[in-house]
């Protein structure tokens, strides 16, 4: 059989190293050209020199796997995610032909994950499934019914009705929510903004506030939400808020 080439990107080094021990001992005809714990670096390689398989971490920092692929132009390989989150995105990863694997990894769900792709490789499968696969991302990181939130522990995917308002500060976001819990993710507040769709409103430089979720307007300039929340509002935002209501 012709060897598959392939890039492990993680940014644990333990992470890497166990993965390529044990794809050393259950696919020797896997040969890993490189390993990469930083994601812009990851980038870069990927859109030089494509290999055949990439086995990509979903949270690391500053880049997700995620947005590792949908910086790149053509996905001319295949992907097996490495994951220690099973929920909401997996089902739609395995419905659109992208396998995955669970941290920490058991050998049983990497043989399937592996020959799975491999499959693939030996048929050079249509290019069609790698434009499903950016939709699906972009739709994911983008999704109007939740908004997936980095955080120190893990991620989080929060369904937006559940947000009262996002604070930011020092480049971080304070997500507080309906059932009173508050959540702090790596994300500035202008990511957020990108993210979040039309029922929110930037109020303040450092405050999004859920539209739904206001209560009382005060003069003096500021929103009061409905856990009594008070949100300052700037002088330049007052006008385009109450605009809304007309």
């Amino acid at each position: 059989m012709d060897t598959v080439n392939a890039i492990l990107i993680d940014d644990e080094i333990s992470n890497l190293k166990g993965l390529e021990q044990k794809l050393g001992k259950l696919f020797p005809e896997v040969v890993i050209q490189n390993t990469f714990q930083q994601p812009e670096e990851a980038i870069t390689a990927l859109k030089n020199n494509q290999p055949d398989l990439v086995f990509l971490d979903i949270e690391m920092p500053r880049l997700n796997g995620f947005e590792v692929l949908s910086q790149l132009k053509d996905i001319n390989f295949q992907v097996i995610f490495v994951t220690a989150y099973s929920e909401y995105a997996i089902e739609a990863f395995k419905q659109n032909a992208i396998d995955y694997v669970l941290k920490p990894i058991d050998n049983d769900d990497l043989k399937i994950a592996v020959n799975k792709a491999l499959d693939v490789i030996k048929t050079k499968s249509d290019l069609a499934n790698k434009h499903k696969l950016v939709n699906l991302l972009t739709q994911t990181i983008s999704n109007s019914n939740k908004i997936i939130v980095p955080t120190a522990k893990g991620m989080s995917f929060i369904p937006q009705a559940e947000v009262m308002h996002l604070e930011g500060y020092d480049g971080y976001t304070k997500i507080h929510l309906s059932t009173k819990k508050t959540i702090i993710s790596s994300y500035n507040l202008g990511r957020f903004e990108k993210l979040l769709c039309n029922k929110f409103f930037k109020c303040h430089k450092s405050h999004i506030i859920n539209l739904e979720k206001v209560r009382h307007f005060e003069n003096e300039g500021y929103l009061i939400l409905d856990d009594n929340q008070r949100i300052p509002i700037s002088r330049a935002n007052k006008k385009a808020f109450l605009e809304l209501f007309k």
